[in-house]
């Protein structure tokens, strides 16, 4: 191997361990910060490149490295390095002169362009790298002069904390050194020991600590130099023989101020306390940027935290909980929450396992009852069954013993049809005068009395109307009677109200009595009444039969003794008992809304007594009971069985004909009215759907150019009775042409909702028995709805038919006016064709309807726009003559065409 050196070679250096390639090495320390104040010492190795170019070799120094470029190939020559400036011109040596057997090539220039690429590339690196590092330490200069202003900051509020706590502390030293003071002056004993009643923190005074004012104690160490060591105050470590007061021994820690001895300068802050073994010394407050740079011990994580995740690993490692089997309540219909919730299981797993049977549902969804059953099941849950019907169990007919039962007056209902003397007879049975105050002289009201017989018993009869529309009413009268009496006039016969009534007392299962009425009118003919009965299965006793009967007379009151006779006789053949001593049960006979007195239910007790106070539910309304009022009038505190009154109290207007039951909380009563309510309401929704019509009907409607047209209408009244009997009466009106609708019915006065409801359907407001007031007034004449008051059902019921009437499409009849014939076709400039006819038979008219025939077929139908009689118009042409005649906007005639004349007649319908 020659000595001498090739620049590309490396230098190696043989050492007695390993062979090594030298390079450069700088070494440092760099301290690392992390979060919570946390610090850590790295040492780093930076490795500088050096780069050796052509002219850059030093003499007996090794070349740089060049990048791997073309393999190298031997130069012819050798070459010797470039000289550096300032160097001496070295002289060939006696080895470099003689021959070493070493051939030093020359670059090509290939490898010179990659050479000189590799050293600008290296010099653009290192500029790169410059600027990167004073960028870097500008920053870093930067974020070291903010975290000192933050440090310097966190200082002086640090400074004004001490200095605050310190005059706090001086504060509170001279008001207890005031009150010991004052104490030792007043205590008794001790005025001959001054200096033992002197507080114990007042240092003596010294050459060199200056004057001290108000018995503060100086505190130590003040005109020390700043290297000697600090004395602590007398008052806080040299123990005095003098006995301490308990209240110092009670006082907490002092803060030590030590001022430095240069006036003008803040005192210098006390030095920290050693900390006592086993206290905390975590970092407390708010970790700032300034506190982490200044903190000198590392900030960790609280015990808590440690805590928590030693918990959370060792719940991860647990084993799941046994889960548990409940009970689940189902009823016919359930949301997923709500059934989560009962299983106590997450509405996700519900979803989930609907999902698997192949249903999408929202956790809003409501599902059936079969398949909450199953999921139950699925999740190991039991489950129990129950219906929405199950809050009413027990809440009616339930038996008593039969020794709780006591005679209960019977209930009478009197029934026929209507102007055959019910309410007068009732009247003269009461000595009373109804009749009187009713409209038109017919009853349109139900009505509930109490009155005494000739024998001495109570006797409740309840009067129904007679009037066609009032069905409802003598079922309800039927249903919660005892006896029925069939009032019949001796001067009219058996009429259709009196063939329905006696339906309804078959329905019931009721005995009958028929009371024969207008007796004292000379064209009575009771026997006749008597024959017409027989035609529905009604024998009475003069005809040797079972059913009772009296000729009476309401306007002299014969016979009206012996009716009452025969209803008790019946009454104790029936044998009516009914236990008083239990919750009441009853009947709504009618409701309605009274301004001055709210929602007014007039109930039949039936069973058990009803008291004031008690808390009663009569269907989807419930209540508690503020009075009762008999039918005379006068307050009552209880109603026994049989005993017709006013109830007071209920939170709505009840419906007539809902059954009355005491229960006994309101939570009770506010559940039963919900699920009434909810019944309520879906019926409703299925009467709309059943009403309606489908889609298809609807556009086979549009297809044929007639629809079904309705009239809408709101309708208000008195009572619930008059007001369900006018629903009912409107219902049936109509074809399939034209409806009424009943938008909204309801008991009470005309409010100014409905007229806002009228407005949005373009409906009339009917009021029966009630009016508006003057707000209601005012909004119905701004917004052009029409109100009408009726009192007599008659009146409402035509007026409305009349009114739906005109709502019908009039019937098109067509008159044959006469037949003319073409004899030719004549064309007459700024006018067209005229065709000349003769008429042969009838007559033609001027605007008539004509139709143009050809071959029996017809081409055009329209008007005659044209009649002339030779050269004059004509208002009509009889059979024989001739004219001219022209067609509006037709011009295809022909002769030996017909042409054939009418007129069409609307005749307007009615229902």
């Amino acid at each position: 191997m020659s000595d001498t050196k090739n620049p590309t070679d490396k230098t190696l250096s043989v050492t007695s361990k390993t062979l090594t390639l030298k390079r450069p090495v700088e070494q440092g320390v760099v301290r690392q910060s992390f979060s919570h104040g946390r610090t850590k010492s790295v040492v780093v190795e930076k490795v500088k490149r050096r780069v050796i170019g052509p002219g850059d070799v030093k003499e007996g120094a090794p070349a740089a490295t060049t990048p791997p470029v073309a393999a190298p190939k031997p130069a012819p020559a050798p070459t010797r390095p470039p000289q550096r400036p300032g160097q001496q011109p070295q002289r060939p040596t006696q080895a470099s002169s003689r021959p070493t057997g070493v051939v030093l090539r020359t670059l090509t220039d290939d490898e010179r362009d990659a050479r000189l690429q590799a050293l600008t590339e290296a010099k653009r690196r290192e500029g790169e790298e410059r600027r990167q590092a004073e960028e870097d330490a500008k920053r870093r200069a930067i974020q070291e002069a903010q975290e000192r202003v933050e440090r310097e900051a966190a200082e002086a509020r640090k400074r004004e904390e001490d200095e605050r706590r310190r005059q706090e502390e001086d504060r509170k030293r001279k008001a207890e050194d005031e009150a010991r003071r004052r104490l030792g002056a007043d205590a008794p004993g001790q005025s001959a020991a001054p200096a033992s009643a002197a507080p114990r923190t007042e240092a003596p005074r010294r050459p060199d600590s200056g004057p001290s004012s108000g018995g503060a104690a100086r505190p130590a160490g003040a005109g020390q130099p700043s290297g000697a060591p600090r004395r602590a105050p007398l008052n806080a470590t040299v123990p005095s023989s003098r006995p301490r007061p308990l209240e110092a021994e009670s006082e907490a820690p002092r803060v030590i101020r030590r001022p430095s001895g240069v006036p003008g300068r803040p005192p210098a802050p006390p030095p920290k306390a050693p900390k006592a073994p086993g206290t905390d010394d975590r970092r407390r407050g708010r970790l700032t940027l300034a506190t982490a740079h200044t903190a000198e011990e590392e900030r960790t994580h609280s015990a808590a935290a440690y805590r928590r995740r030693l918990q959370r690993m060792k719940g991860s490692a647990n084993e799941p909980k046994e889960k548990l089997s409940r009970e689940v309540v189902i009823p016919e219909t359930i949301t997923i929450q709500e059934l989560a919730n009962r299983m106590a299981e997450r509405g996700v797993d519900v979803i989930r396992l609907l999902m698997k049977q192949g249903e999408m549902h929202k956790i809003t969804d409501v599902i059936d009852a079969d398949t909450a059953q199953l999921i139950a099941e699925e999740l190991g849950h039991t489950v129990k069954r129950v219906a929405e019907s199950d809050v009413e169990e027990g809440l009616f007919d339930e038996p008593d013993e039969a020794e709780t039962l006591l005679p209960r007056p019977p209930v009478v209902t009197i029934m026929g049809h209507v102007d055959h003397g019910k309410t007068s007879l009732l009247d003269a049975i009461r000595h009373a005068n109804v009749v009187s105050g009713e409209a038109g002289g017919i009853t349109q009201h139900i009505g509930a009395y109490q009155v005494t017989s000739p024998l001495g018993g109570k006797i409740t009869f309840i009067d129904t109307p007679g009037h066609a529309a009032f069905t409802a009413m003598r079922a309800r009268g039927a249903k919660v009677t005892d006896i029925v009496v069939l009032v019949v006039a001796a001067d009219d016969g058996v009429m259709p109200q009196t063939v329905e009534a006696i339906n309804h007392a078959k329905a019931a299962n009721v005995p009958l009595i028929v009371a024969i009425n207008k007796i004292d009118k000379p064209e009575a003919n009771p026997q006749r009444v008597r024959t017409e009965l027989l035609q529905h299965e009604i024998v009475v006793e003069s005809l040797g039969g079972e059913t009772l009967e009296f000729e009476v007379s309401a306007k002299t009151g014969a016979n009206l003794d012996k009716l009452l006779e025969g209803l008790q006789l019946q009454s104790e053949i029936l044998d009516l008992r009914a236990n008083p001593d239990r919750a009441a049960e009853g009947t709504v006979v009618e409701a309605k809304l009274d301004r001055g007195r709210g929602p007014v239910a007039t109930v039949l007790v039936q069973r058990g007594t009803l008291k004031v106070g008690d808390i009663v539910v009569a269907g989807a309304e419930y209540g508690r009971v503020r009075a009762l009022i008999a039918d005379t009038g006068e307050q009552l505190k209880e109603a026994g069985p049989s005993v017709p009154a006013e109830v007071l109290g209920f939170n709505g207007t009840p419906e007539a004909g809902d059954r009355v039951a005491v229960v006994e909380n309101e939570a009770r009563a506010r559940e039963i009215t919900g699920y009434r309510e909810r019944q309520k309401r879906d019926r409703a929704a299925a009467r709309g759907v059943t009403a309606a019509r489908s889609l298809t009907d609807m556009m086979r409607d549009l297809k044929e150019g007639t629809g079904r047209k309705e009239f809408a209408l709101v309708v208000k009244g008195d009572v619930q009775g008059s007001v369900e009997a006018i629903v009912g009466a409107l219902d049936k009106l109509g074809n399939d042409e034209v409806t009424a609708r009943v938008l909204h019915s309801g008991v009470g006065g005309i409010t100014e909702s409905d007229v806002t409801l009228a407005e949005a359907f373009n409906a009339v407001i009917l009021g029966f028995n009630v009016r508006a007031n003057k707000e209601t007034r005012e909004a119905a004449e701004r917004t052009g709805i029409e109100i009408r008051y009726y009192n007599i059902i008659y009146d409402l019921v035509d007026d409305v038919k009349l009114a739906m009437s005109g709502l019908l499409s009039p019937l098109l009849r067509e008159h044959r006016l006469g037949e003319a014939q073409i004899l030719e076709i004549f064309d007459v400039s700024k006018v067209g064709k005229i065709a000349g006819c003769r008429v042969l038979d009838g007559t033609v008219e001027r605007g008539a309807n004509v139709r143009l025939i050809r071959d029996s077929v017809v081409i055009h139908e329209g008007k005659l726009s044209q009649l002339k009689r030779f050269k004059d118009d004509a208002r009509e042409v009889v059979a024989g003559q001739e004219c001219g005649m022209a067609f509006e906007n037709y011009q295809d005639m022909r002769a030996g065409d017909l042409i054939e004349c009418y007129r069409v007649e609307e005749i307007k319908r009615t229902l």
